[in-house]
């Protein structure tokens, strides 16, 4: 990561921003069973005669659901301050992302497709998070749905090459909610792919992102 820009720092906040409602629902998912398994236990010790397998075995419930709760939350705090150290491969980290976003994209009327399939190497994991995310934000904010995106990869001597392009599809609009902030513009996303080391490349409504490998960039 060489050192952000006003521009970078602007539109990294502006990133943040939107991808806020999708890290809280990625949140609550683990801890909504929590309270459930909670209300079941409370009523198992009410009975005359409780069964103390039953209450273990829901006490190891809250338990896991507790530690994957914590797992969770601390991972999303690395998108607040991320481990410049830390690496993915192009798979983990597109599926990291996907998990995260779908949803919300695809209420908006845009499925995503991964089509990686194998692409060996690890690139700087804050760098594929923002210029991957950024840039799927910027082709939703800047075409209208129904609309489908198909992410591709390749690898290269240097750097790890993916593709995003975004074509028509058939089936619903989606539903036509306001951005819970502004759109991501491409000079938002050329300044994350800056501030980043990355390149970016950009035909119509295809997408092309060149993010060096994480040995190549040490």
């Amino acid at each position: 990561m060489v050192a952000s820009s006003p521009a970078a720092e602007a539109a990294r906040y502006a990133l943040l921003r939107r991808l806020a409602p999708s890290m809280r629902h990625h949140l609550v998912v683990h801890l909504q069973p929590i309270g459930m398994v909670y209300e079941i236990m409370e009523r198992r010790l009410r009975a005359p005669e409780p069964n103390l397998a039953d209450v273990h075995e829901g006490a190891q419930k809250i338990n896991s659901y507790a530690r994957a709760a914590l797992t969770s939350c601390l991972d999303v705090i690395t998108w607040l301050a991320p481990d410049d150290k830390a690496r993915t491969t192009a798979a983990d980290g597109l599926a990291e992302i996907l998990l995260l976003v779908q949803t919300g994209f695809t209420f908006r009327g845009f499925a995503l497709r991964d089509e990686l399939g194998e692409v060996g190497g690890e690139v700087n994991r804050a760098a594929f998070r923002n210029v991957v995310s950024g840039a799927l934000f910027h082709l939703t904010d800047d075409n209208t749905p129904p609309a489908q995106i198909a992410i591709t990869g390749e690898g290269t001597n240097t750097a790890l090459v993916l593709t995003l392009a975004l074509s028509a599809a058939t089936g619903e609009p989606g539903f036509a909610t306001a951005p819970s902030y502004r759109p991501l513009t491409w000079a938002d996303l050329q300044a994350l792919a800056e501030s980043e080391s990355a390149q970016l490349e950009r035909e119509g409504s295809r997408l092309r992102i060149s993010l060096p490998w994480a040995l190549a960039s040490a």
